[in-house]
């Protein structure tokens, strides 16, 4: 199982032919339960999304994928100490969301597909796994 992040399912949804999604396409072949996002990711695509429509069009596709969710306060504390990782190292994380998601994905122990640089740079600094660029073609 693979966690896809927001920067990929927006690539996907926008037909964009990039290695994420090529990868994705590929997992996607071998069934829906090889494919996981976290409640934020969930979030952030549906709140990217302009009409009622889209968002139940979306909405419905999305519902076949296992959600793996922040759970109790041991998540944010595993999201503030990757924040601090990788500050120690000297590279801050732009988004809290991003820490929260890669939080998740190092509790459940399933590499994150994504097109964000932050989560490679949390990769290099922390327990949280990531897809190769060269694995995403």
């Amino acid at each position: 199982m693979i966690v896809v992040d927001t920067s990929v399912w927006i690539d996907f949804f926008a037909g964009r032919d990039t290695p994420q999604v090529a990868y994705l396409l590929d997992r996607l072949d071998l069934g829906d339960e090889e494919v996981a996002l976290t409640d934020l990711v969930l979030t952030e695509i549906l709140q990217g999304l302009r009409t009622d429509h889209e968002v139940q069009r979306v909405d419905a596709r999305m519902s076949v994928f296992e959600v793996l969710r922040l759970g109790d306060l041991s998540d944010f504390r595993r999201a503030a100490a990757l924040y601090r990782a990788a500050r120690r190292r000297g590279v801050t994380i732009r988004r809290t969301s991003d820490c929260l998601i890669a939080a998740v994905c190092v509790r459940e122990q399933v590499p994150l597909l994504h097109a964000d640089n932050d989560f490679d740079h949390l990769a290099r600094v922390t327990e949280l796994s990531v897809v190769a660029a060269g694995q995403a073609h």
